[in-house]
């Protein structure tokens, strides 16, 4: 399902409002934020996914951080976790189920959080995720609506981990890219988000499925802006670019293209830039927008940060790639 069958699907459903839901599907925001009180909301999210890569441990580590980032993403803090599996039994031993949740217990538990329980069902394919709730003040949240003109783009991690972990599915990824690729998404956004919240920003979201350019769109639509994109300020993921070249490109990146087709003005770049931009991301690390005059603060916070853009006037197009 690609980014445009989602709307269509969305579009389809009743709306019911709620004055305590603050934010909600519509703008596409990483979770939903439900307040409670004058300076306590819920922020909620779900997320889970096919195994991408081979080990149990790392897998279970993956797809947890993944699913924390949707609250860091909104400047939440992560409390609760509950595991979300489909194990197919005949194919799997369990002690490879132990190893994921295992895996997917120690990033909760790094992120502060707990996990109170789950929910697991027989499937021919694996599957691994977390359904989280965390909390937020409703007055300091990061949504797509908040960013600004004049705001700097800033890019907490690089991109590149779909085609690398393609790669990997195929035998062609390097010892250098794996590791690499591994350590990126493994990674929690949890300081990336309370440092942007120290500097006042108050939009970011995190780059995963529909990626740089997908998420890029949803800021630039909730916000009623053009983000411009400086391709070559872009951090790329080690041996990325050598397996795009190979023509290691996912299917996803392909909708991804197809969706954003007139969203998207290319002044440079190439087809491997669009393959880069497109791909698809698993925890991967937030784009925030920042104040031009809070952006070095910000980088002197959060160690791989990078400035890739900024916020101007809406124009013809959401995004505009340099």
């Amino acid at each position: 399902m690609g980014p445009g069958d989602l709307s269509r699907a969305l579009a389809a459903l009743p709306i019911k409002n709620d004055p305590r839901l603050m934010v909600g599907h519509e703008t596409f925001d990483d979770a939903g934020v439900f307040r409670l009180s004058d300076d306590v909301a819920l922020v909620q999210t779900v997320d889970f996914f096919a195994p991408i890569v081979d080990d149990p441990f790392d897998f279970g580590q993956i797809a947890a951080a993944n699913a924390l980032s949707d609250v860091y993403a909104m400047g939440g803090q992560p409390l609760t976790a509950m595991n979300i599996v489909a194990f197919p039994t005949k194919d799997l031993p369990l002690d490879v189920l132990t190893a994921i949740l295992a895996g997917g217990q120690e990033k909760v538990h790094e992120a502060g959080a707990v996990v109170v329980g789950g929910h697991t069902v027989i499937d021919t394919e694996l599957k691994y995720g977390l359904a989280v709730t965390g909390r937020a003040h409703p007055d300091h949240l990061l949504t797509n609506a908040g960013a600004k003109v004049g705001d700097k783009l800033v890019l907490t991690k690089p991109i590149g981990n779909g085609i690398l972990a393609t790669a990997g599915k195929r035998g062609k990824l390097s010892a250098e890219g794996e590791q690499a690729m591994l350590a990126a998404m493994k990674s929690l956004n949890g300081k990336a988000s309370r440092a942007a919240l120290a500097v006042g920003s108050r939009c970011a979201t995190d780059i995963t499925g529909f990626g740089l350019l997908g998420h890029a769109s949803h800021i630039a639509r909730a916000s009623d802006a053009t983000l411009v994109v400086d391709r070559a300020a872009v951090p790329i993921l080690p041996g990325a670019r050598d397996a795009a070249t190979a023509g290691l490109v996912t299917d996803g990146a392909k909708r991804n293209a197809d969706y954003l087709r007139e969203m998207v003005r290319w002044t440079s770049g190439d087809d491997l830039d669009r393959a880069l931009f497109f791909d698809p991301q698993t925890s991967g690390g937030l784009l925030v927008c920042v104040s031009s005059a809070r952006a070095a603060d910000y980088l002197s916070r959060v160690d791989g940060a990078v400035i890739v853009g900024e916020v101007i006037l809406r124009g013809d197009v959401a995004i505009e790639v340099l």
